[in-house]
């Protein structure tokens, strides 16, 4: 067995130089002219609404270079997103306008063109940095400041303890004692800029995920997977280099699962090859310019001589795509992750379809910030981002998954995972490039 597992190398190469349908991947070049223009039209635009919205007056971003706070290499301009020694972002709502403010030791353009330099005095060090932030916030005299800390949820992806404790107690000796009783988290804020999509952002996810689509597509075909021969550790290395080879960036390992029926099991036991009469899941996620995919596709592999699934793995995959109806039905704004969990959860239960629920933000990271529906160790309440209302312009990754018995396989209890990226407009929401409406075929 050992010489067929190393067969599917070659017949990888072989294959994989028929075209797919892909989008073209833009130059690096251009990639760093739009996203630049968009992240100028963002802070202009979005964050002046976002901290009207939650009532902050002033948000400060302190971090050092190579230990950045999450949030800082989404507020700086390509290349050279990331902080330069120790930097300092000031994003102040004034009477006189949106001023966003730099105090960063290489001046406004380690931050992007954007930003205007309220340090200029270097003589006291990266200590002259604290010097003019506090000086500004002086005369700023703002009526609360957003510092980035949470201390409420442990159990959270807002994003939003980028904050190191060195540069907090930095900060506190900087300022009078007036202003550090104005300090505040900036949670909201944070959680905010992460999960709000511009009309661009929009668009471009369309693109990127017709190009996870149709990666998905290739890797579950012939083209790459040889039943019997091909291991699913080979399909994950071919993923990862696949993405590579097309310029893009994957932000977790692609995973394989191989789901196996009970005769497979008594001949093959649990191993890596993928055999006919296997039910493949897959789940990927890839990156392009800022922002993330993440997806979750399933393949049946057929036996020699069949032509379609199983009817009873069919049947589950119905029910999993009758669940992604009733989730996008019970996405309307201003509900919370935990409203519409429960609505969910109970809404499935009823219609026989067993449901598990856990659908997160994806935004600038696939675990995102933004609101939850739900954690696969927690289907009754989500403190903190489950707590989190629902909001127009976000984008999710809807996951969960759906179990039922499969009579050809002696009614074995099978779990079908479903995963693919939605947006929410205030209008509805809706699946960015649609989900297969059947298993894909391995033959």
């Amino acid at each position: 067995m050992k010489k067929l597992a190393i067969l599917p190398l070659l017949f990888i190469q072989l294959f994989t130089v028929q075209a797919q349908n892909y989008p073209p991947v833009l130059s690096l070049e251009k990639q760093t002219e739009l996203y630049n223009k968009n992240l100028e039209w963002k802070l202009d635009n979005v964050l002046p609404d976002i901290m009207r919205r939650e009532g902050l007056e002033m948000w400060i971003v302190i971090c050092f270079e190579n230990s950045e706070d999450p949030v800082y290499r989404t507020l700086t301009t390509r290349p050279g997103d990331g902080a330069r020694r120790l930097s300092i972002l000031v994003f102040h709502d004034s009477k006189e306008g949106f001023k966003k403010l730099s105090a960063t030791w290489h001046g406004p353009y380690a931050s992007g063109y954007m930003y205007k330099g309220i340090f200029t005095d270097k003589s006291f060090g990266a200590d002259g940095q604290f010097i003019a932030l506090a000086e500004y916030i002086k005369q700023a005299d703002p009526e609360n400041i957003g510092i980035n800390y949470d201390n409420q949820v442990i159990d959270d992806f807002s994003h939003t303890n980028g904050l190191s404790h060195f540069h907090y107690e930095k900060l506190v000796n900087a300022l009078d004692e007036k202003y550090c009783e104005r300090l505040v988290s900036a949670k909201k804020v944070v959680m905010g800029w992460y999960e709000t999509r511009t009309p661009w952002e929009i668009s471009l996810y369309k693109t990127l995920c017709t190009t996870a689509h149709e990666l998905i597509k290739e890797f579950f075909s012939n083209r790459v997977i040889i039943p019997d021969a091909t291991t699913a550790m080979e399909v994950r290395w071919w993923i990862c280099e696949r993405i590579r080879e097309m310029k893009l960036d994957y932000w977790f390992f692609p995973s394989l699962d191989i789901i196996r029926s009970p005769e497979n099991e008594k001949k093959f036991g649990r191993d890596d090859v993928i055999r006919r009469g296997d039910l493949l899941h897959c789940d990927v996620g890839i990156s392009y310019m800022g922002l993330t995919t993440d997806m979750q596709h399933l393949a049946y592999v057929c036996r020699l001589g069949e032509k379609d699934a199983l009817e009873g793995l069919k049947e589950l995959y119905a029910k999993g795509l009758r669940f992604q109806e009733i989730l996008l039905e019970e996405m309307t704004e201003g509900r919370t992750g935990n409203d519409i969990l429960k609505s969910v959860l109970e809404r499935g239960k009823a219609e026989g379809l067993k449901p598990w629920m856990y659908s997160h933000p994806v935004n600038y990271y696939g675990h995102g910030s933004g609101m939850t529906i739900g954690r696969t160790d927690n289907q009754e309440f989500l403190p903190g981002s489950g707590e989190h209302p629902l909001y127009p312009n976000t984008t999710y990754a809807m996951e969960f998954s759906v179990s039922g018995e499969v009579p050809e396989w002696g009614d074995k209890l099978v779990r079908m995972g479903f995963e693919d990226n939605i947006l929410f407009t205030g209008n509805g929401a809706y699946l960015i490039e649609g989900y297969p409406e059947k298993l894909y075929l391995v033959k």
